[in-house]
């Protein structure tokens, strides 16, 4: 017995020495591509030395004697940091992620070679005037003197993810970068699903629920609600729901997904410093690291200091010493589905205004890992690319013998965004900004604007020109062949929304409607706010002046509007009526439920339980009101909205109906189902956080998932690469933490503003901002997190151009040389 003792005692030392033995030597290469910022390297593609001083929280500040070497500066910083995720971004556009991650990604390689937006990026860099190809040229000789570097210097391949994947990178060209755009356009696009979504919708609802399911903004009456069906009077009434992806690798999100911002600034007679103010804090998919990157340029113009993407060299939202600049999604309807008839005699022709004529086609193989190559035949229509049936559930609503294209404005093979970007950040003024917003393509932004003399918004992007006559109003997928339904160019630039120092000293956008304008020139019919603008104005308008910290508040702000519309309305027949209920019983346990709602603030705060309960009933509600009239197509209305469940129970319109669950034989009250749909929301609530109402935890429920893209699922691995944490607001406050929706964890926060700043031109040295995460991209580096603390606290970090002040407590800095 001994013996056997001390031979198990060898065998687990011995295992226990091979574990650390392992682990010891995993650490060792993967910290070996944790970057020196002390360091200092000769390399080629330099005209003069460059200094990249890195201040506390890793924000590089860039200084050089020319442009030039600045962009090379920051190619050199984006690659030390973040060159797993640039190349990611990379492939993505390419259409590439399936020659590192196999099968899963065949399917994002498909849409995106379909689609040609690394083509058009590249044809895109001859549009460029010489200066910004100059930018892009040295911006891209820093990322590869990076990556030069690391195989020099043996730097553990560049990041931790190339020893699990092919460390081969390619170098970086101008094109690369241009395309990273046009993958974030893509991101922030939604009319397509949107399109897809409705035609959907109508194949199986009247004209008149469509309105209440899938509601226009308020405001302005529409008087015609084409009817897609009726264009294929023979397709099947029925619709099952749209296959988004779930892949966090693809760039395509559902429609309650779509990217948001808020944005907003006030003129110096409504600051209390006497000096303009800017706050501004994009939304888009939380991840590890955030796609937020952190710098400060010292370019000949004069120093500029925000945000940008690794892989794409422009500050897309932060400040300069003149000029104030911060963006929202503009949800212009920039995309147009097209049916496109076949002709029944050769398939490899379609429907034309002039007859039929042949695709453009083109043979393209996608390399997959560890199987075999797949081949696709891409195809191009006057109106744009064919995208198969299989996708987004596009062969839903396209009848045999028609494929689909897309027509969208990133398309472009001549899109001059990142000149007009590069301009903006030199401008001086808000003259110069809104003019160099003319180059803009795509995304279609609202961009916030402050100088010395004035705030102005103005929407940056192009604008479809269509025919008064187009049967979908770029609402539905129309017919391609009919000349009224296809795009007549773009419209002129000064057609585009502006605003120009307001009588009330503030301007600002949180998605909301930006144009009461009809129909061909209405920007869209689909916004993405008509819930947080309402809170933003209550707080603008409860302050005479405002102040940096005033803007920070309203940044931060949980208070759901929504939640103090809706309760009174919805619970109106619930609320303290009836006798009390014995303790332990369903109805017992709505009482206090409705009786905790009924005190309850509206404030989304992660300590609270309120929160839960009302989330969890709304939730249920949308779910009882919808699901029998709907049917399958139920599950892609996954969030509830706010303006179908207010239409529902003000009976706008006979909305009443919903109500009524048309598979039973009583007549259900909107009363009846709001109560059974708030039982089922309980029992909900019990089985999966407890019954205790008061101890329930609204943070529990909705921690921010910061996950790594590409490792967040793998065992052992997810615990070092994923950020989780507790957080409070909503879908529908202004400090949006937009919820899943799905699962068995529906109110998870898996998309906010993973950018906050707020500048201040009273004390431009006192201007803050800060990310969800860190500068690094290294699991291992301390920069990796370090932020995300301050950022779910509400704290930033100072954003100063001054130089002395990035010195002061600097953890590094790189010093790059000519060879």
């Amino acid at each position: 017995m001994e013996r056997a003792f001390v031979w198990i005692l060898r065998v687990t030392v011995a295992l226990l020495t091979l574990a650390g033995g392992a682990a010891g030597l995993v650490y060792y290469f993967a910290s070996r591509s944790l970057p020196d910022y002390d360091a200092t390297w000769k390399l080629d593609g330099l005209s003069a030395p460059v200094e990249i001083v890195r201040d506390n929280a890793n924000v590089p500040h860039i200084f050089g004697e020319n442009d030039e070497d600045v962009f090379f500066g920051l190619g050199l910083a984006h690659a030390q940091d973040r060159l797993w995720q640039m190349t990611l971004l990379r492939r993505t556009a390419q259409g590439r992620l399936s020659e590192l991650f196999g099968a899963r990604s065949v399917r994002t390689d498909e849409f995106m070679r379909r689609l040609g937006l690394y083509r058009a990026a590249n044809d895109s860099v001859e549009a460029l005037d010489a200066r910004s190809r100059a930018m892009l040229d040295a911006y891209a000789a820093g990322v590869n003197a990076w990556i030069g570097t690391v195989n020099a210097e043996a730097l553990g391949r560049g990041a931790p993810e190339f020893f699990l994947f092919s460390p081969e990178i390619s170098p970086w060209r101008p094109a690369d970068s241009l395309a990273i755009a046009k993958v974030m356009a893509l991101e922030l696009s939604t009319q397509m699903q949107n399109e897809i979504l409705r035609a959907s919708a109508a194949l199986v609802l009247p004209p008149e629920r469509l309105a209440d399911i899938l509601p226009d903004v308020p405001g302005e009456a529409i008087l015609d609600a084409p009817d897609y069906g009726a264009l294929f009077p023979d397709r099947p009434r029925f619709a099952a729901a749209p296959d988004w992806p779930d892949d966090p690798l693809h760039p395509v999100k559902p429609p309650a997904r779509a990217g948001a911002s808020n944005a907003w600034a006030a003129a110096a007679e409504r600051s209390a410093a006497g000096a303009p103010l800017v706050a501004n804090d994009p939304h888009l998919e939380l991840t590890a690291p955030t796609i937020w990157y952190l710098a400060r340029l010292e370019l000949a113009s004069g120093g500029v200091i925000g945000a940008t993407i690794p892989g794409l060299p422009m500050v897309l939202a932060g400040r300069s010493e003149r000029l104030g600049w911060g963006l929202t999604s503009a949800y212009a309807d920039d995309q147009d589905l097209h049916i496109e008839e076949l002709d029944p005699a050769d398939p490899q022709r379609y429907r034309t205004p002039d007859g039929w004529r042949p695709f453009r086609t083109e043979r393209s193989i996608i390399r997959v890992r560890d199987a075999d190559p797949v081949t696709i035949t891409l195809r191009w229509t006057e109106n744009g690319p064919v995208l198969p049936g299989s996708h987004f559930g596009l062969g839903g609503i396209t009848p045999p013998g028609h494929v689909a294209s897309l027509a969208w404005t990133a398309l472009s093979h001549e899109d001059r965004s990142f000149q007009a970007m590069l301009e903006l950040m030199e401008a001086g003024s808000i003259d110069e900004a809104v003019e160099a917003g003319r180059l803009h393509v795509a995304p279609a932004v609202n961009m916030i604007l402050a100088d010395q003399d004035g705030i102005a918004l103005q929407v940056m992007g192009a604008l479809p020109a269509r025919d008064p006559e187009h049967f979908g109003k770029g609402r539905l997928p129309s017919l391609g062949w009919q000349e009224e339904n296809r795009w007549m160019g773009i419209l002129p630039y000064e057609r585009n929304p502006a605003l120009r120092d307001p009588t009330g000293g503030i301007v600002g956008n949180t998605n909301n409607k930006t144009s009461n304008r009809p129909f061909p020139e209405h920007v869209s019919y689909l916004w993405g706010d008509t819930q947080r603008i309402q809170r933003w104005r209550r707080l603008m308008a409860e302050r005479e002046v405002h102040t940096r910290e005033s803007f920070i508040a309203a940044q931060l702000d949980t208070v759901s509007f929504t939640a103090r519309s809706l309760l009174p309305l919805i619970a109106r027949d619930l609320w303290y009526g009836g006798e009390a209920a014995p303790t332990g019983t369903p109805e017992r346990q709505r009482q206090k439920a409705l009786e905790m709602l009924a005190n309850w603030n509206g404030e989304m705060n992660e300590h609270l339980p309120e929160p839960l309960i009302y989330a969890a009933w709304m939730r249920q509600l949308q779910h009882k009101l919808i699901v029998d009239d709907l049917g399958p197509l139920e599950e892609a209305f996954t969030h509830p909205d706010p303006i179908f469940l207010e239409r529902v129970f003000r009976d706008i319109d006979g909305a009443s109906a919903w109500c009524d669950i048309r598979q039973s034989t009583a007549q259900e009250t909107c009363s009846d189902t709001a109560r059974i749909a708030l039982d089922e929301a309980l029992l909900w609530i019990g089985e999966t956080y407890g019954s205790a109402l008061e101890s329930l935890r609204w943070g529990d429920a909705h921690p921010a998932l910061h996950d790594h893209t590409v490792l967040g699922d793998t065992p052992i691995l997810k615990w070092f690469v994923n950020i989780h944490q507790s957080t409070s607001g909503g879908d529908q406050t202004l400090q949006r933490a937009t919820t899943v929706g799905t699962g068995p964890h529906p109110f998870s926060n898996v998309q906010g503003a993973g950018y906050r700043g707020v500048y201040d031109f009273a004390d431009p040295d006192a201007s803050v901002f800060v990310t969800a995460t860190g500068q690094s991209g290294h699991p291992l580096s301390r920069h990796y997190d370090d932020l995300g603390g301050l950022w779910r606290r509400g704290e930033y970090i100072p954003m100063t151009l001054d130089p002395d002040l990035a010195r002061a407590g600097a953890v590094g800095i790189t010093r790059l040389e000519p060879r």
